[in-house]
């Protein structure tokens, strides 16, 4: 426990150090009354760790499935591994090399799994412990691994080299065999050159002896492992690319370069039986195909009642241009033709049997695209796909930005599932999803979590994101109340971005009222109010607002004036303007008062869920585009949004329709600005793209952009000032740290010299506006990017009736505080040191019945205010904290006194930081440029966590970092993936338990049954004793130099992992018991038949030998 004392803290020269440069200072004023805040967080309270990834695996390159545990795995070219049970449990690891992966096969029913990377390295991960690791490594240093195979139920995994080579190696201890295949030995005197890499390895589903080898050139070999040499030869004169059996090991299929499909009987090596091309115009005269793409994949799978299954990736003919990727399904005499929104890069049939000598029986397609994951279903006709229910739809559209809210009202999930479950589209298969291995976690957090996404397509999409899962809630599309432009002709002249107009910048959302405001790329600003029902809106209201960085624009045709108490009792109102919303153009074609987009000027038909309140767009002034928005706040208690830009701020009031105030920056000081400033004339030109949001394309940034000002991720350009201004405001820099570059676009290289102040930092709150007050009042705190904060006065009329007839009435109060750098965040915490959220309404239905009082309505309106009252006595203080780039300050409250001050950061800046509720507590939590994750003790701003996480690699991690409650963290890690991170201790402690398990004890099926003929004349599966040819007394020891064996990290948590595996082994070995015991009563009947049969033998034998006993060598 520490005491928290602001004069004490003083007296006694109060330090911290921080372990990333952060070093702290304070100054302090005596106050009225000495006040003591107990702090409960300590640095035991907060460790980091990551806690689970979600979203689409990053540029896929391999896929794997489990038949029997029905898991499905999924490797990226970043070396991520990604693995899917039942829906709800998923799992995460990463491979240290960062290497991509070529090829995954898991060891069926052991849970373990084999991965193959392009650095030339097999990797064993036990998947039997919740958080999988590698348990062995193999790596290959004189040739580059091509192609796995892994027989069911074998220990034996064949490996295929660019060289042409097979190598063999026992998974179990990792090493290699000293049996190798070589290619010249392969092949012999069948080609004059090199085969090429092996593409292809599997052995004959009925006889284990007998290897399938596909050479790239078009050569396929049958070896016989036994005789070490080739029974059968294949040759055919286009590259292959992947062969599949039949079931009964007597044919097998090749797909080729060319688009064609070769069918082979084993026996008949010199020539195929059929060729096939599923997308060529048909062949006349024997005369060859007309070419097609190649056919990258193929599988061949039978059913015991029907036509086989051939399935194909690849082949169209090169005619069909623009042509979606596709799927083909070969089924009889039917073909169908699947299209896919992506490019295919796996697929894999799953099939009711894991033994490859049984009938098939394909049940699904699970196909893995460049984006999506996609499950078909062959059962049914007209091939439906499953409805996937793993979020990986995250990037559907870029996501833009994002926030994340824990410990949200209880009601709000139910109410945003309830309206997001009308949005779901129809014609799924019936079909339960096939990948349902694993077991959810055992979940200790109850508090509901969500998470909004904002997109470049101007939707944004609501997250159920509690207890470490995820799934989406409900989707809203902001673009529907603008009109589109049909084609690229009839584009507005008035866009500022080239694409994407209506992508989403920012959110602000109240989640006690439900209100929810975002702010477009556009400059515009959207408010929504939520209803469980639908209506028709005949008029959106709108408002445009001319946001201008200009001084006394006597000529505006509305002008209104306010009484600002800034410098004292005595001084000058400041002068601003509402502009009315006239679009005009002046004679010489400049735009004026022209918005960027176009609202629907027909009736909109809304359907439950969020509705469209207002629409406010800023304007084009003289021929220069209006400025993105770089901060919003909403507070449904007073039914105002506030907006802000590097020309200004303008004050909302979205229950009248009204604005309340439009004031440049400069305005905002009045007499009391610190700042000497220079004019500059209004720049004509277009605006570049909006500062890189849409970034699907991955792409890193250059080193200068990494050193960026956090706010560059949210201002895209820099902006003009006007000549209006007096040439003897010269810049004074020194008011500002200007190590870091202030450039408001990653596209722009110049830097921006200019002292422009952008608006960085909105914060509605109940508090002391000035010195000498006595009591609380609803107010406006305002950062700005030079590390200024304004304070805002707001008077606000009764509620009720009057709220809609009396105006609310905006004034800056004077008060001005200081900080290095550009504010992010603002805060208030009461006496006792906890967090005054902003007054909020409570929700209430906006569509009620028109039969019910208007008066009665009214009285709903009335405000949830949860800030203190208003008749506060001066001894009830208040603490503000105000975090910026590189400080952060505790001011008392209505002293104004700084009772504690730390620079957070000397070598960087802070990108996000946030002042949230943790363990009945509050702190402050940082993150960096340099990649620190900090947090501060609040008020009195002691380290209790700094570790260096996640150096800054782009824009998008700035963009999309945010704290929230509870611990809880989370960025966009890639751009299809969001990564979850916790600070706290607990978290981390619960965290195995949380997570789900993937390996789960089944019993493998029993194998297929051979049938009384095939037993009797030996027809069936003939089984192989690997270990005496692969064994090192069989084949011998292997080459020192081809293979480093390097053991995994995997350690304790392996040995956990196989611990646990012993449930599994024992019930295995239960089930096997069970077996022979059944076969036990079949085999006494043969052992009696054999004792008889042998009786005989015997005595027959004894006869003879007494008959010849005499008898000498020549005399038979």
């Amino acid at each position: 426990m520490k005491k928290f004392n602001p004069i004490r803290k003083v007296l006694d020269g109060l330090t911290a150090v921080s372990s990333s440069s952060s070093s702290s200072s304070s100054s302090c004023q005596p106050g009225n009354k000495e006040l003591e805040i107990t702090e409960t967080l300590q640095s035991e309270h907060f460790q980091l760790c990551k806690t689970v990834r979600h979203g689409f695996p990053y540029q896929p390159s391999a896929l794997a499935f489990d038949p029997v545990q029905k898991i499905l795995a999924i490797g990226t070219q970043t070396g991520a591994l990604r693995l899917f049970g039942r829906p709800g449990v998923e799992c995460y690891c990463q491979h240290d090399s960062g290497a991509a992966v070529i090829q995954l096969q898991f060891l069926i029913n052991e849970g373990a799994l084999v991965s193959a990377l392009t650095d030339d390295t097999l990797h064993l991960w036990n998947l039997r412990q919740k958080r999988p690791a590698v348990l062995h490594s193999l790596k290959f240093s004189r040739e580059r691994i091509t192609f796995c195979h892994l027989p069911f139920q074998s220990k034996w995994l064949y490996v295929g080299t660019e060289r042409g080579n097979i190598h063999i190696v026992n998974v179990e201890s990792f090493t290699l065999s000293g049996y190798v295949i070589m290619w010249n030995k392969a092949i012999e005197l069948s080609s004059k050159s090199h085969p090429g890499p092996v593409v292809h390895i599997s052995d004959n589903p009925m006889d284990e002896g007998k290897l399938l080898i596909g050479f790239e050139s078009g050569i396929v070999v049958l070896w016989d492992l036994k005789s070490k040499k080739a029974d059968y030869r294949y040759t055919y004169d286009e590259a292959i690319h992947s062969v599949a059996w039949h079931h009964e090991g007597k044919q097998f299929i090749c797909s080729h370069s060319d688009g064609t499909l070769t069918i082979w009987n084993v026996r008949s090596p010199a020539k195929c039986i059929q060729t096939i091309v599923p997308h060529g115009k048909q062949i006349k005269d024997g005369k060859k195909p007309e070419p097609c793409k190649p056919i990258l994949k193929v599988e061949y799978k039978t059913t015991r009642y029907g036509d086989p299954f051939i399935i194909l990736s690849g082949g169209l003919s090169y005619d069909t241009v623009g042509r979606r990727p596709c799927l083909t399904v070969m089924h009889g005499k039917s073909t169908a033709v699947l299209e896919m929104d992506y490019p295919i890069v796996d697929f894999l049939t799953l099939c009711e049997t894991p033994y490859p000598n049984d009938f098939q029986e394909p049940y699904a397609v699970v196909v893995l695209l460049e984006k999506d994951l996609v499950v078909i279903d062959l059962a049914q006709n007209g091939y439906p796909i499953f409805e996937n229910p793993y979020p990986l739809s995250i990037h559907e559209s870029p996501v833009t930005c994002c926030e994340y809210f824990a410990d949200c009202p209880v009601d709000l999930i139910p109410a945003l599932y309830s309206v997001g479950a009308r949005q779901k589209r129809q014609g799924y298969s019936k079909k339960e999803w096939p990948i349902s291995g694993g077991n959810w976690g055992v979940g200790t957090q109850s508090y509901p979590e969500i998470i909004i996404t904002g997109h470049a397509d101007g939707s944004i999409k609501f997250w159920d994101a509690s207890a470490i899962t995820l799934q989406v809630l409900y989707k809203l599309k902001t673009a529907k109340v603008f009109e589109k432009s049909r084609n690229k002709d009839d584009k507005p002249s008035t866009d500022i971005v080239d694409e994407d107009p209506y992508a989403i910048q920012m959110i602000s959302w109240c989640p006690e009222s439900r209100v929810l405001c975002v702010a477009g790329v556009s400059a515009h600003v959207i408010i929504y109010r939520f209803s469980k029902q639908e209506v028709t809106t005949e008029v959106v209201s709108m408002l445009e607002v001319r946001l201008l960085y200009e001084i006394n624009d006597l000529e505006s045709p509305d002008i209104e004036q306010v009484p600002t108490p800034s410098g004292g009792p005595n001084s000058q109102p400041i002068v601003f303007q509402s502009h009315p919303s006239t679009s005009s153009s002046s004679s010489d074609g400049i735009r004026d008062n022209v918005p960027c987009l176009r609202v629907k000027s027909t009736a909109l038909k809304q359907s439950a869920g969020y509705q469209v309140e207002l629409v406010i767009q800023l304007v084009w002034v003289s021929g220069e585009p209006p400025q993105q928005i770089t901060s919003l706040a909403v507070n449904s208690a007073y039914g105002l949004v506030v907006f802000g830009n590097c020309n200004g701020i303008a004050i909302v009031d979205y229950i009248q329709k009204a604005v309340l105030l439009n004031l440049s920056t400069v305005e905002l000081y009045g007499s009391n600005d610190p700042y000497q400033r220079q004019p500059r004339s209004p720049r004509k030109t277009r605006q570049p793209s909006g500062a890189g949001l849409s970034d699907i394309n991955e792409s890193t940034v250059a080193s200068e952009d990494r050193c960026k000002s956090p706010t560059s991720a949210k201002m895209s350009r820099k902006l003009s000032l006007p000549t209006e201004l007096k040439p003897e405001l010269v810049p004074f820099l020194d008011v500002r740290d200007n190590s870091f570059s202030r450039s408001r676009s990653s596209s722009v290289t110049s830097i921006d010299k200019e002292s422009r102040e952008a608006i960085s930092s909105l914060h509605f709150c109940e508090t002391f506006t000035r010195k000498p007050d006595v009591s609380t009042s609803p107010c406006l705190w305002v950062g700005t990017t030079l590390g200024t904060v304004l304070v805002i006065v707001l008077n606000l009329p009764p509620g009720g009736e009057q709220r809609l007839l009396q105006p609310v009435i905006v004034s800056p109060s004077g008060t001005i505080l200081r900080l290095k750098g550009a504010i992010l965040r603002m805060s208030f915490l009461d006496t006792l040191g906890a967090l005054i959220p902003p007054a909020s309404e409570s929700w209430r239905e906006p569509n009620v019945p028109e039969d019910k009082d208007d008066k009665d309505r009214l009285k709903k309106r009335r405000p949830v205010s949860v800030s203190p009252s208003s008749s506060q006595e001066i001894s009830e203080n208040q603490y503000a904290v105000i975090c910026s780039e590189k400080q952060a300050k505790v001011i008392s409250l209505p002293s104004q006194n700084c009772i504690y001050k730390l620079n957070i950061t000397e070598t960087s800046f802070v990108l996000r930081g946030d002042i949230v509720s943790m363990s009945n507590s509050t702190c402050l939590a940082c993150f960096c440029a340099n990649g620190h994750i900090m947090t501060f003790s609040l008020p009195s701003l002691r380290p209790l966590l700094d570790v260096n996480y996640l150096p800054l690699t782009n824009m998008r991690i700035a963009r999309t970092f945010c704290f929230t409650n509870n611990g809880q963290a989370l960025y966009l890690v890639s751009p299809t993936e969001i990564q979850r991170i916790t600070y706290s201790q607990e978290t981390c402690e619960n965290l195995q338990e949380m997570l789900g398990e993937l390996f789960t004890p089944v019993e493998t099926p029993e194998a297929p049954n051979r049938g009384f003929f095939k037993g009797l004349f030996g027809g069936g599966a003939q089984s192989l004793d690997r270990e005496d040819l692969f064994g090192e007394t069989a084949s011998g020891k292997p080459s020192r130099s081809l293979a480093q064996h390097i053991p995994g990290p995997g350690g304790i948590e392996g040995v956990k992992g196989a611990a646990s595996g012993v449930v599994g082994e024992l019930a295995r070995a239960r089930w096997a018991l069970d077996e022979r015991g059944q076969k036990i009563g079949e085999l006494e009947e043969k052992t009696t038949a054999m004792l008889a049969s042998a009786d005989s033998f015997s005595k027959h034998a004894h006869e003879m030998m007494l008959k010849y006993k005499d008898k000498k060598w020549y005399q038979f």
